[in-house]
């Protein structure tokens, strides 16, 4: 489809990266190094480039280490790093909630956000399929690094409600509301997952490719780097 992808871990440059996307709002604080510990041991981002070299496509996964604690435990604790910037006026006082399975997601967890992919119209790489491709590629990554418990993202309503959990491939979705100090609902989020079964069904099945078979390009991949770390940390 004319797309390059690089995958990298080093979140310095895909800080750098995502700066040359002014239209898009701030880079979320679970994948900004100016906010959260996240290296190689931890998380890893995918960005894609068009034939002239512009940035097209970002996304990124961390590893969660939740053993012993719930997501929604986890969610209340780093909530500022969830929170959509500047979508609540006061985020000391804006929990997440709704969702059953943030009493149950726990143990190995990975959070992938930061999905993005340009529209460009009927004739774009969105009409054609590549949305679920390339959330697979990350998630093949994913459980082959790592083989997390679960998988999780949280999704905004609007996009929810077209089905936007199974062009990523998630088996699962539930509502949910940002809420803020009056019980206000300040954002309105879905929390879609998967768990370690859904991941290898997943994955079981074979890609449905691109819609364009006759003009699809031999897609290029650039690998992270070959360093490896042990630990984990939220």
């Amino acid at each position: 489809m004319g797309i390059r992808l690089e995958i990298g871990d080093d979140f310095a440059k895909y800080r750098t990266l995502r700066s040359q996307l002014p239209d898009r709002g701030p880079i979320y604080p679970m994948f900004d190094v100016a906010s959260s510990y996240i290296d190689e041991g931890n998380g890893f981002w995918i960005c894609g480039f068009d034939p002239s070299g512009e940035l097209v496509h970002t996304q990124a996964v961390r590893l969660l280490d939740l053993e012993g604690v719930s997501l929604a435990q986890h969610l209340n604790t780093h909530r500022h790093k969830y929170i959509t910037p500047d979508s609540t006026p006061d985020p000391d006082l804006t929990f997440y909630s709704g969702p059953q399975a943030l009493q149950t997601i726990t143990g190995k967890v990975c959070y992938q956000g930061e999905f993005w992919l340009r529209a460009s119209g009927l004739g774009g790489p969105r009409s054609h399929g590549a949305t679920s491709l390339l959330s697979r590629v990350l998630l093949e990554i994913m459980v082959g690094a790592w083989n997390p418990a679960f998988v999780f993202a949280l999704v905004p309503q609007r996009l929810a409600a077209k089905g936007a959990h199974l062009r990523y491939g998630y088996s699962h979705c539930e509502p949910g509301r940002w809420l803020g100090q009056d019980q206000q609902v300040t954002e309105e989020d879905h929390l879609i997952w998967m768990g370690a079964k859904d991941m290898a069904n997943l994955l079981a099945r074979t890609p449905q490719g691109v819609r364009r078979p006759n003009s699809v390009s031999k897609l290029r991949v650039a690998g992270p780097s070959t360093k490896t770390k042990h630990h984990l940390q939220a």
